[in-house]
């Protein structure tokens, strides 16, 4: 940007007279807690008009404008707003129509208030858009802002309880489309540009600002008198046909329950979503324009069960957060929490009702329960709410605790409230902060008069602490009669901690069985309904699989496993059976590897094979010494091929043959999975498609299958270009080349080769498989190095993932000596990087102590 020699005198002239900017306060980086409580006691009534130039080429810079109004209260301190990006971005500031120096300092733009009056003021600004967070790609780009990005595209108050309108102008490709938060006002198109001015949006935070542009497939439809478009990029006719229909339905479905149990109609104009190749996440709850990953909702007619209930899930997840989150907002982000915790729970019932042919406490347990606890047993477990300093640091809280452990907190506390009384708790906390922000603190004081339960003291161990309990018992019998049941509990750590909550025992006869519910309200209860009824074969904890904690697993339990009918006492014994194994306790990967080889032809349920094939898989390459894996291998490719022989259900036959995939340790099982992806010819009544045989392709290749360009010929099947992109992206880090694998493990050190994250996890996870640990062992320390600059540069969940893809296949004490070594030697390590670090290794931790006693 060129200036006149006007403009220049002017400028100079304005710095020679520029006020003295207060020094009181240090300019941090990031958004303080500090920061983001001054600027809401001095700022409010804030609304952003954003004009962004968007040219074809994703390497061209995106000259924007803004204009920033909003009321100001008198301060003495400087006006910072956010832009993480090179004072040279910023061309021109103006306020109030007079133009200012521009001041910039530790990622803030700072405006004395000698230009600022009370009341009413306007900041304009001439930029260039920031491109950390704008995902560019050939032929498309998407805002992904959460949690503190926004400040990396356009100066801005990053935070979330300073909720402003915003007004959307893009110029585009003509050839281009797009959609924000608001509706399209009008559009005009000059030559191969075109220019598309969006209306002004509801208040929202500034991390649910949104757009997408570029070539897409738009679709429109109206389901219950509610118009819905969506955007996507899928080329497959078969998935696209089979996909429409539910996509647009369990959207309409989801906000009919939503309006019915929230008792407040859908807040906001319009409502809409993008299918996005490779997104970060499942998907992103961007206020009337919510964002998916592709393949999460078109689904091809292989797709089983699972998946389809996954897809259900996930649209009644983003959905609710129309509500919980987008229209009530946290105040800080240490509350983030509290929007995922609603929206799983929500999305647990609108499925109950959507999709009435599945199980809801199944899927309660198979989907939070696995995943909770991979995170709170280990040595970085964090509670559900964590403080929080600093925006910047927002993105390490999300995880498995409040995903997964907070759904289970919930169904607790329903439980103890009761179902009416927790509904009827929310509509009051929508209600009352209806387009504002709330804190967990502020909720609990509403749920607190519609319960004469007490919610402080039961809060304490459920949010603010981490861990669970170990449970164990006591049984007493004379003549064949229980005389005494006692059911103990303490913190797995040896603590004296005790968790109130409600679960189920069953006992277990030769004829019947009896189910009996524990108030585990004390450290200790004795079971008095116990008292004087038959002494039960075996008993089996958790029944309901509505418990929390490490539950004692009586050996018969597993012996007789196959003769239990509740699939989600099934369920919830794997999970126990499992979580004692990981524990050392009454159980080895051995004996839990057998047990569920035999389980793999019984079992009757899609969702707990999905399940044990896992926990099988898991327990082959993790939990195996190399060793002995030829003979468990064996064991288990014969038992998972004859049980998909014998499967007639397809989803639950195609599950069995990806476990037999997953291992295909044998020259055998290889040379059948290479017949197969050669002739592209699947088992019978097997359904494989395009993303079947790249998976097959890949797997092939990371065990060096001796056959040439097997890859290469996968990518000249793929139609799609965006999947092409993908495979061609992860070529190198599955070439039997070892020195083509060590190019691409260098060339992450780079930025700009991050920046699919999903395409980087994909690749590490083969990089690191467990054939390959042995060349690929050198790539720790440097993955680890990374690690800061992952979290510094990266979205929300690509640290975890990053660490996950490259630790969780090694099992050998010297991983688990690296990683220890490297937090010694780093004292003073970012404290939540730290904790992520140590949950993903606990997987090597575990495995080294089970299998090299160490």
């Amino acid at each position: 940007m060129r200036y006149g020699i006007t403009a220049l005198l002017l400028l100079a002239m304005l710095g020679s007279q520029q006020p003295a900017l207060s020094q009181s306060k240090t300019v941090e980086t990031g958004v303080s807690q500090t920061l983001a409580k001054a600027r809401k006691q001095t700022i409010s009534n804030v609304a952003y008009a954003l004009k962004f130039d968007i040219p074809a080429q994703k390497n061209q810079p995106i000259p924007a404008t803004e204009s920033i109004s909003f009321n100001w209260a008198k301060n003495a301190a400087p006006l910072q707003l956010d832009f993480k990006e090179k004072r040279t971005q910023v061309q021109t500031v103006s306020v109030n129509s007079v133009a200012i120096p521009i001041v910039f300092e530790s990622e803030h733009l700072l405006i004395s208030t000698a230009y600022l009056k009370p009341g009413a003021n306007t900041v304009f600004i001439q930029f260039t858009a920031g491109n950390l967070s704008l995902n560019r790609n050939d032929e498309y780009l998407y805002t992904l802002l959460v949690p503190d990005r926004a400040r990396t595209v356009f100066p801005c108050f990053d935070q979330p309880d300073l909720k402003a309108k915003f007004q959307l102008s893009l110029t585009i490709p003509s050839r281009w489309q797009a959609m924000t938060n608001a509706a399209v006002h009008d559009s005009t198109v000059a030559g191969d540009r075109k220019t598309i001015n969006f209306r002004q949006s509801e208040v929202i935070p500034t991390y649910l600002f949104s757009f997408v542009a570029g070539k897409f497939t738009s679709i429109s439809r109206t389901l219950d008198r509610r118009p819905m478009t969506l955007f996507h990029r899928e080329t497959d006719t078969t998935k696209i046909r089979l996909s429409l229909d539910p996509i647009f339905k369990l959207h309409a479905d989801a906000l009919n329950f939503l309006e019915d149990y929230t008792q407040i109609p859908y807040p906001f104009q319009k409502f809409d979503f993008v299918a996005v190749p490779d997104f970060q996440y499942g998907g992103m709850e961007h206020v009337g324009a919510i964002d998916y990953r592709l393949s999460s909702l078109f689904l091809d007619n292989g797709a089983t069960r699972d998946q389809k209930l996954s897809r259900a899930t996930l649209i009644a997840h983003e959905t609710a957060h129309m509500w919980f989150g987008d229209l009530v907002t946290m105040r800080w982000f240490n509350d983030v929490w509290l929007k995922e915790v609603f929206a799983n729970f929500m999305a647990d019932k609108i499925t109950e009702v959507s999709s009435p042919e599945a199980n809801y406490d199944l899927q309660f347990v198979v989907d939070h329960f696995p995943a909770a606890y991979a995170v709170d047993r280990t040595e970085g477990a964090n509670p559900i709410g964590q403080p929080l300093a600093n925006l910047q640091e927002a993105g390490t809280l999300y995880g498995g605790i409040i995903y997964h452990k907070a759904p289970i907190m919930m169904r607790q506390l329903e439980r103890l409230m009761g179902k009416t009384a927790l509904r009827d708790g929310l509509r009051d906390y929508l209600k009352k902060y209806s387009f504002g922000n709330a804190t967990w603190s502020d909720l609990i004081s509403i749920l607190d008069t519609h319960t004469p339960a007490n919610l402080q003291a039961w809060n304490k161990v459920w949010v603010n602490e981490t861990g669970r309990p170990k449970f164990s018992y006591q049984l007493d019998s004379k003549g064949g009669t229980i005389n005494q049941f006692v059911i103990s509990q303490q913190g797995e750590d040896g603590s004296n901690r005790f968790w109130p909550q409600s679960f189920e025992i069953a006992f277990v006869y030769p004829d019947h069985r009896e189910e009996l519910t524990v108030h585990m309200d004390k450290p200790q209860v004795v079971l008095n309904e116990a008292l004087g009824k038959r002494t039960p074969l075996f008993v089996t904890f958790n029944s309901s699989g509505q418990g929390y904690g490490i539950f004692p697993v009586d050996t018969a339990t597993a012996v007789h496993l196959e003769f239990t009918k509740n699939p989600v006492t099934r369920a919830a014994t794997y999970i126990n059976l499992y979580e004692n194994m990981v524990s050392g306790q009454g159980i080895s990967p051995e004996q839990l590897a057998f047990g569920y080889q035999n389980m793999l032809r019984i079992e009757s349920e899609e969702l707990n094979l999905r399940l044990i094939t896992s926990q099988l898989s898991d327990v082959f390459w993790n939990f195996t010494r190399p060793e002995k894996r030829p003979t468990l291998a064996a064991s288990i490719e014969q038992a998972a091929w004859q049980a998909m022989e014998q499967e007639p259900n397809p989803g639950k036959k195609k599950l069995l043959f990806r476990l037999y995939q997953n291992i295909a340790f044998s020259t055998d099982a290889r040379d059948r999975l290479y017949a197969i992806w050669r002739d592209q010819k699947a088992p019978s009544d097997v359904t494989l498609t395009e993303d079947d045989y790249t998976s097959l392709a890949l797997a092939l290749a990371v065990r060096d299958y001796p056959a040439e360009g097997i890859l290469a010929t996968q990518l000249a099947r793929i139609k799609n270009p965006d999947r092409k992109k993908r495979l061609e992206f992860m070529m190198p880090a599955l070439s039997s080349n070892v020195a083509e694998r060590d190019q691409f493990f260098a060339s992450l050190a780079t930025e700009a080769n991050r920046e699919h994250e999903a395409w980087v996890t994909a690749a590490l996870g083969y990089l690191h498989h467990p054939l390959r640990t042995e060349t690929s062992a050198k790539y720790l320390p440097k993955s680890l190095e990374l690690l800061e600059e992952i979290q510094r540069t990266g979205d929300i969940f690509f640290p975890e993932s990053w660490l996950r893809s490259t630790l969780s296949s090694y099992q050998t004490p010297e991983t688990g000596q690296l990683i220890r070594k490297f937090l010694a030697d780093r004292p003073n390590y970012n404290p939540r990087l730290r904790a992520k670090l140590l949950q993903a290794a606990d997987g090597p931790f575990r495995a080294s102590k089970l299998l090299y006693h160490l």
